[in-house]
């Protein structure tokens, strides 16, 4: 079984999950952002501090994803920055890993920038041929979005003055604030699941339900739709929720309602095997005896003698 890790970051790399995340923080659902236009970005971020001559000390950050955009607003084209943070627990420094992500990315840019400029030999004014960023030059913005896959609240800080402690109000009015965006399942109302075009937004609501099983059951149930999980969706859920969803390597998808029907026969046949040990210690009985006391009917009894035969 492949951990959360790499699960989650496979399943948000994916251009339709990805750009409906993104479709839901920013636009408020609206399909802005089309799958076709992302473009993966390599997601090791490397920078050292420029415009000095003496030897500098690199810092390397790895993101999730990183994917750039082009999107038409207002008839306007957009141009983007996108990464995802994907997180099972509560980083209780996430501000400030955020911030370096986005500072390291907006360092990538000044320095292609540069490298550009240097290979067209604009070497422009002496500002921005030491700087290597000219004044005609734009940085593109950068967003990121950290999706929770639990379904606990996020109890954890979502900016830098969470993370601080300023009495001082002259202080905190000079000193910049960072805060983070967050797409957390427990913290969610059905409106807003409804914004998730695509399967995403089904994932994150099976995660907020997942600690209720009649809520859970209720919710499958009642929604077609979760018949036909994608099976990258349903080893997710598997990991991040402790589910224990079967999957067909033979299908395209995972039927979450059979699923669930699979599940709650499952723990009731346990429960009936722990009834008929039970009878089978107290009473003295052989197998056959503890079962059909147990009230196992007749076409069932096989298999669950054989079942306790093999346990035995």
């Amino acid at each position: 079984m492949k951990d959360l890790d790499t699960l989650s970051k496979g399943y948000m790399s994916q251009n339709d999950i990805f750009a409906d995340a993104f479709n839901y923080l920013i636009y408020d659902g609206r399909q802005v952002i089309n799958p076709e236009q992302l473009s993966p970005l390599d997601t090791t971020e490397l920078a050292a501090p420029y415009g000095d001559s003496g030897e500098a000390e690199p810092v390397q950050k790895f993101r999730d994803v990183l994917k750039y955009v082009t999107a038409m607003t207002d008839d306007r084209a957009a141009y983007l920055v996108l990464g995802i943070e994907n997180q099972q627990n509560v980083h209780l420094a996430m501000p400030v890993r955020n911030m370096l992500y986005d500072a390291l990315e907006y360092s990538r840019q000044v320095r292609e920038a540069a490298s550009r400029h240097r290979q067209n030999k604009e070497h422009g004014s002496s500002e921005e041929f030491l700087s290597g960023f000219h004044r005609g030059d734009r940085l593109i913005p950068v967003i990121t979005l950290v999706v929770y896959f639990s379904s606990d609240k996020w109890d954890g800080p979502r900016s830098l003055f969470d993370m601080m402690e300023i009495k001082d109000d002259k202080i905190r009015a000079l000193t910049n604030d960072y805060k983070i965006h967050l797409l957390a399942p427990a913290e969610m109302s059905d409106d807003e699941f409804d914004k998730l075009q695509s399967e995403l937004g089904r994932i994150m609501k099976y995660i907020q339900c997942s600690t209720d099983k009649n809520r859970l059951s209720q919710l499958v149930e009642a929604d077609e739709r979760y018949t036909h999980i994608s099976k990258a969706g349903a080893l997710l859920l598997n990991e991040c929720t402790k589910s224990e969803i079967h999957i067909d390597d033979s299908k395209e998808d995972v039927d979450m309602c059979q699923a669930i029907k699979d599940i709650k026969a499952d723990s009731m046949a346990e429960g009936v095997i722990k009834t008929i040990k039970a009878i089978m210690k107290n009473m003295n009985w052989t197998a056959e005896q503890a079962v059909a006391a147990a009230g196992v009917p007749e076409n069932e009894r096989k298999a669950y003698i054989a079942k306790l035969t093999t346990e035995a």
